[in-house]
């Protein structure tokens, strides 16, 4: 089965060139910024396919040496710069176990990329500080990936639409942006005095509100933050809530909508509506975007977005966000 030639070419090359018959199992690796789109990922797979999938921490992947990773295994890793000494060490772990291996990072020339059996690029803003189509971004073309695959293994051949949605989405996030905007002029100047701000997602949206917290709210603001499951919220996490309490809750529109509705039902029932920034999908302007793959792209829109409201409160904090790094890439850890 031949894929779009409007899918990118690495991601068509390394699912030309693999056996997707032989792969009984799905592994997404990574670590911080790039572990967090391999849940969405994984959502996407479980809705489309039953081929049985993990999502694993690199350094864990390796020291816990699941059983099942082996020949039928495949293994999809991600590091941006590719120089990340874990997801490395993982993709070489994965291919001395018989696993097929398809690094994704915008170096082809990395460690990471020399370590897997097929690289495939993307482009991110953030190290170039240049914009870009959305459908270059990691979360394109693990996507890609993932429809791809599942189209190979006999599964519906969902690729046209997804990348007809995908070609879509940047104007879809510019609208989101015009959307968003007031939203972040209210709350910005309020979450810059905070010392703690928790993220809340569900299904496809849980990878993004997971990066937005360690990745940015701690790592680039040093913002005490955790990402809560929006179910989990009810086993434990409620119990800080109180009218002073900030979070940020991202409703989305897949299957999981209801658990995030529920969330941000108790957040306004026992908080204040000026401290609980709400991000909803259903206030979005998503033309274009096909309703079968709606609830999987809007992560991205919340992704985007919500990076330019961390430029807002680190402006208001006097705090910059990437040079401001006390041991990101400036220490051996």
């Amino acid at each position: 089965m031949a894929l779009p030639d409007t899918f990118d070419s690495g991601v068509r090359a390394a699912l030309s060139a693999i056996d997707a018959g032989s792969v009984k199992h799905v592994f997404f690796i990574a670590c911080g910024g790039s572990l967090s789109i391999m849940h969405p990922a994984k959502f996407l797979l479980d809705q489309h396919s039953p081929l049985p999938s993990d999502v694993y921490n690199a350094a864990e992947f390796t020291a816990r040496a699941p059983r099942s990773l082996g020949k039928g295994s495949l293994v999809i890793l991600c590091s941006m710069t590719g120089t990340t000494k874990e997801t490395t060490a993982a993709a070489e772990f994965a291919r001395s176990n018989g696993a097929t291996t398809i690094g994704l990072t915008v170096e082809p020339a990395s460690p990471l990329a020399k370590a897997v059996d097929y690289t495939v690029d993307f482009e991110a803003p953030y190290t170039t500080g240049v914009p870009i189509d959305a459908v270059n971004s990691n979360y394109s073309r693990i996507y890609q990936l993932v429809i791809g695959l599942v189209a190979k293994t006999g599964g519906k051949n969902l690729t046209a639409t997804l990348i007809d949605s995908l070609q879509k989405l940047q104007p879809a996030i510019d609208r989101a942006h015009e959307t968003f905007a007031p939203i972040f002029a209210d709350f910005a100047p309020r979450f810059a005095k905070e010392d703690v701000i928790y993220t809340v997602a569900s299904g496809a949206s849980y990878g993004a509100a997971y990066s937005f917290a360690i990745c940015v709210l701690m790592e680039m603001q040093w913002i005490n933050s955790q990402a809560i499951h929006a179910n989990e919220f009810f086993h434990g996490p409620f119990e800080v809530l109180d009218k002073k309490r900030s979070f940020i809750l991202l409703k989305g529109v897949d299957s999981t909508r209801p658990l995030e509705q529920r969330a941000d039902e108790f957040l306004h029932r026992f908080g204040s509506a000026e401290n609980i920034l709400v991000l909803d999908a259903e206030a979005l302007d998503l033309e274009g975007i096909d309703p079968a793959f709606r609830g999987n792209l809007v992560p991205l829109i919340f992704f985007d977005t919500l990076w330019r409201f961390a430029y807002k409160v680190a402006e208001l904090r006097s705090h910059e966000m990437l040079e401001a790094r006390r041991y990101m890439k400036k220490i051996t850890y």
